[in-house]
């Protein structure tokens, strides 16, 4: 949700911002809009103000000056109650259209159409070559039995998968891994709930517009919804309170599974474990105070944690900024990581880096007290740790040797007992 008081200051940014987002939304019309909600309210009130002052004054009235007010209140009695339906019909379509507001695009965000016109800004590692013909992860999971697609599409259908033996032990060791990294940082971990209501996700903004993607309980629990993203809950945590400024910034390593229709996706990414149904993610998450600097530092500190992440897997990646046409509503700055996936023959994403100012905060009401004594909307900022079974694609594939075995990084030794090697 947008500062409606910007809106009406500079609507010409706010369609700007509609027309590179791609969002299909006329300013001009809302504000139409907001106009006849601001005279219906006044002339609501000015008519119920004059209905309570006339009411007072009935019983002081006498014979014919009394029965001319009390027609006049029953005259004003329907005219209150035609304005006050008018006007809660109005109101719905005004709470309902705003929420389609996205966030204004920082001025070094590239215009473009979609995630092609996205901007490489650096790389980090080299892309090692071989002695011999790579096998993609599917392949490699396959002869090592640690991946099974075939009998998972049997139970579940596409996009689903089964992890076995010590390619579940090496997905744990990167949850743990990652875990225990932002542990190392001051993050606090949450384990949240996988269930959410839909003012969670309407308050995080991916509601309205995103409910393809989300899978949906029955009529049982018509308003349960599995969260895509840990970032739902945890920035949903402290919706409707008063935080103070010495709390912030307030961070945190929010785990848990994921559920993701992919509606739209059909035909795209069909093959291993780039694009499925479910997974599990250790997501960074932080609210700050109301500063643009802050912000940009705290955007700066989740980038990096996920930066030196690769690093310790010793992952290549590049870095881009994310142009106006693959962000999200609320998104007004975002950097992907992207990492050198063989199989792909190209870096594929595996975090994005989302800042939102206070989008998110003004949806659940998540305020501070700030320096001046005044109650201020938060921002909010998020950003991936690791993915997985994502990051299993260069882990598995990157790290393959000659005679089909695969290197355990060295950080992840530990967390799978000592061993250094996945073998037949």
């Amino acid at each position: 949700m947008i500062d409606l008081l910007d809106l009406r200051k500079r609507p010409e940014a706010y369609q700007k911002a509609c027309d590179d987002k791609r969002i299909t939304f006329d300013v001009n019309e809302f504000l139409a809009l907001d106009a006849r909600r601001s005279e219906l309210r006044a002339r609501a009130e000015s008519m119920r103000s004059e209905l309570n002052s006339k009411s007072k004054a009935v019983p002081k009235l006498e014979g014919e000056e009394q029965a001319r007010v009390r027609a006049e209140l029953k005259e004003l009695s329907v005219g209150v109650k035609s304005a006050g339906k008018e006007l809660g019909e109005i109101e719905e379509e005004w709470n309902t259209r705003q929420l389609l507001l996205p966030g204004i695009p920082t001025s070094d965000t590239p215009v473009g159409k979609d995630d092609s016109e996205n901007v490489e800004l650096y790389t980090w590692g080299e892309i090692p070559t071989y002695d011999f013909p790579l096998k993609d992860h599917i392949d490699l999971g396959s002869e090592l039995d640690i991946i099974d697609i075939e009998r998972a599409v049997k139970i579940a259908g596409a996009r689903n998968y089964y992890l076995k033996g010590d390619g579940a032990r090496l997905h744990h060791a990167v949850m743990n891994c990652a875990m225990d990294f932002l542990s190392e940082r001051s993050y606090r971990l949450v384990d949240p709930p996988h269930i959410v209501n839909y003012e969670a996700m309407t308050g995080t903004g991916y509601f309205p517009g995103g409910e393809e993607m989300a899978y949906h309980l029955d009529e049982r629990d018509d308003q349960s919804y599995l969260i895509g993203t840990s970032e739902v809950p945890v920035a949903a945590l402290h919706g409707n309170e008063l935080l103070t400024l010495e709390e912030l910034p307030k961070r945190y390593s929010g785990y848990s599974p994921c559920y993701r229709r992919e509606a739209g996706s059909y035909g795209k990414d069909t093959r291993g474990l780039y694009r499925v149904h479910q997974f599990y993610k250790v997501e960074q998450v932080v609210v700050c105070e109301a500063d643009p600097e802050v912000s940009a530092a705290m955007h700066q500190e989740l980038l990096g944690n996920a930066e030196s992440f690769m690093q310790l897997l010793g992952l290549p990646y590049r870095v881009v900024v994310v142009c106006t046409g693959d962000l999200g509503q609320g998104q007004i700055y975002k950097n992907d990581i992207e990492t050198w996936m063989p199989s792909r023959e190209s870096y594929s994403e595996t975090h994005s880096c989302s800042t939102l100012h206070d989008f998110q905060a003004r949806r659940l009401k998540l305020r501070y007290k700030n320096a001046k004594g005044k109650n201020q909307y938060c921002h909010t900022l998020n950003n991936t740790l690791a993915a997985s079974p994502r990051i299993l694609i260069p882990l598995l594939e990157m790290n393959q040797q000659k005679d089909g075995s695969i290197r355990i990084p060295e950080p992840l030794q530990k967390y799978m007992g000592g061993q250094t090697e996945i073998k037949n």
